[in-house]
């Protein structure tokens, strides 16, 4: 929901600017049960117009529609459709612009990232968790005479549970951030970053039924997204047929990106699976990453063979510096040796590293992969 772009913040009440073109004074009628549930869900009766809104809290209209636009609600012009809550919640933004705990333009990037995730979400619920619960239980009744109460029972649980879930990961995000070596490396990061991508899903979306195929994206998103939190990684987005993951670590990422091989080879409704994988600075934005890592990461999934692992020469350096791999195989086995001699036990890798051709990547010069595959 936006605002008109001008205002006043004198004590004397302006009058309210008209509507742009192409903006409606008034929104189209609701059916009454669309109101009943937003009223329900939102708390609280539409009381003012963006305008209204925008004078109770203080704050310029022009900053108002940057808050709403950020958060992804749509124009409405002058309609009649807020409420107290809409006017708290650009009146909290505002109050930490002004008590300098954010610049203006942080405050517009929590908006926005806080828009982007709920949105999702609410899609979600509504698409898959409500539709399927609303089906209605006795001949005769129709799906709105359910939604209404279940929405009643739901709403309050889920609202707490959302809160937990929340607190949670900024916990965890917190003691990531803080543990970093200097301040440069809370924004500026080296991480491993993983893509794993379904092979042939192209072919696969000319030959199965809309369905099926969501069916088959649902389910490679779960079990990606199990395996990725259950082994120490963070699931930065799915994107269908490809998931996007990172990792503090590179022994994590790589017993993550195994792991996903090994699950799907096992899963016969699934196709093949091929995983890319670079280490170095990562730049972080709103829970998403960028920078040439990324990149890498992607370009080496392009060109992995099917059911299998390639990752960068960083990677490689990486896993072998922290003992997860050896440098070579002959490299471990004159340690194995060595051990032996001295009636000791060897030393126990998780990885293997196999060098491959170097080749020229798009956009990134010449690369050298190495394939990454488990020991014993």
């Amino acid at each position: 929901m936006t605002v008109d772009d001008t205002g006043s913040d004198s004590a004397a009440e302006p009058p309210e600017p008209p509507s742009r073109a192409g903006e409606l004074d008034e929104e189209p009628e609701k059916d009454p049960l669309a109101l009943r549930l937003e009223g329900l869900i939102l708390g609280a009766d539409r009381r003012y117009t963006p305008f209204q809104a925008a004078r109770s809290a203080g704050v310029s209209m022009e900053l108002a529609s940057r808050f709403w636009r950020a958060m992804g609600f749509p124009d409405i012009g002058q309609a009649k459709a807020l409420t107290e809550a809409d006017v708290l919640a650009l009146r909290r933004l505002a109050g930490l612009v002004e008590a300098g705990l954010l610049s203006e333009a942080m405050a517009v990037q929590v908006a926005r990232s806080t828009g982007q995730t709920t949105a999702r979400l609410a899609e979600w619920q509504i698409d898959s968790f409500l539709e399927g619960l609303t089906e209605p239980p006795e001949p005769g009744m129709t799906r709105t005479e359910v939604t209404y109460p279940l929405i009643e029972l739901l709403l309050p649980e889920l609202e707490e549970f959302l809160v937990y879930v929340w607190r949670r990961q900024l916990a965890a995000a917190t003691g990531r951030v803080v543990q970093a070596a200097d301040d440069e490396e809370m924004v500026d990061r080296r991480l491993a970053v993983g893509f794993a991508d379904l092979v042939g899903f192209t072919r696969l979306t000319r030959r199965m039924e809309e369905e099926e195929l969501g069916e088959l994206v649902e389910a490679f998103e779960t079990t990606a997204a199990d395996l990725v939190a259950a082994h120490g990684g963070r699931l930065i987005k799915t994107l269908g047929d490809e998931v996007l993951y990172a990792a503090d670590d590179a022994g994590t990422a790589a017993e993550i990106a195994l792991r996903l091989i090994e699950t799907m080879a096992n899963d016969e409704t699934m196709p093949e699976l091929r995983v890319g994988i670079a280490f170095g600075t990562v730049t972080t934005r709103m829970g998403d990453v960028f920078g040439t890592t990324v990149n890498l990461a992607s370009r080496l999934t392009s060109i992995a063979p099917r059911d299998a692992v390639l990752v960068d020469g960083a990677f490689a350096v990486e896993l072998t510096r922290t003992g997860d791999a050896p440098a070579s195989e002959a490299e471990a086995a004159e340690a194995a040796a060595a051990a032996e001699k001295e009636g000791e036990e060897p030393p126990s890798y998780r990885f293997a590293l196999q060098p491959m051709w170097q080749r020229p990547v798009r956009g990134l010069g010449v690369v050298e992969p190495w394939t990454l595959a488990r020991r014993g």
